[in-house]
C-alpha cells in the first residue's frame, strides 16, 4: 500500500512539474498589457511568443523574458536593465539603443541582432551566442562572460 501511494505521490508531482510550459508560462495578461501599452515592468513573460512585436521605446524593466520568443522584434531604445533574457529568442532583433545593464543574457541567441549603442554594462553574457550582431558603440563595461566571437565590433 505505501509503495503505490508513493508511487502516486510522484506520478502526481511529475504531471505538475514536469511540464516546463507549466513552469516557465508566460502570464497571458500581462502579454496583453505589453502589446497594447509597451509597458510591463517586472511582468512574467518567460516563453512569451512575441515574435517580430513592435516594442520601441518598451518599459520592461526587471520584466522575466526567459525563454521568451523575440526574434525579428523591434525593442529599439527599450528599458530591458536587469530583465532576465536566459535563454531568448533574439535573433535579428532590434536593440539598437536599448537599456541593459544588469540584464542577464546567459545562453540567449543574439544572432544578427542590432545593438548598436545598446548599454550592455554588468550584464550577464556567458553563452550567449553573438555571431553577426552589431555591437558598434555598445557599452560593455563590467559585462560578465562575453564571447563575442563573429560580433561586429
Amino acid at each position: 500500500m505505501k509503495k503505490s501511494a508513493y508511487l502516486l505521490l510522484c506520478f502526481v508531482f511529475l504531471l505538475g512539474f514536469g511540464n516546463s510550459s507549466l513552469v516557465f508560462a508566460a502570464n497571458k495578461t500581462h502579454v496583453e498589457t505589453l502589446k497594447n501599452t509597451k509597458k510591463c515592468p517586472r511582468c512574467n513573460l518567460s516563453s512569451a511568443n512575441l515574435t517580430n512585436a513592435r516594442l520601441v521605446r518598451a518599459n520592461l524593466r526587471g520584466a522575466d523574458l526567459s525563454r521568451a520568443k523575440l526574434r525579428g522584434a523591434n525593442l529599439r531604445g527599450a528599458d530591458l536593465r536587469g530583465c532576465n533574457l536566459t535563454r531568448a529568442e533574439l535573433r535579428r532583433a532590434n536593440l539598437r539603443g536599448a537599456r541593459m545593464s544588469g540584464a542577464n543574457l546567459a545562453n540567449a541567441n543574439l544572432r544578427g541582432a542590432n545593438l548598436r549603442g545598446a548599454d550592455l554594462r554588468g550584464a550577464e553574457l556567458s553563452g550567449a551566442d553573438f555571431k553577426g550582431a552589431n555591437l558598434k558603440g555598445a557599452k560593455l563595461d563590467g559585462a560578465r562572460g562575453a564571447n563575442l566571437d563573429g560580433a561586429i565590433r
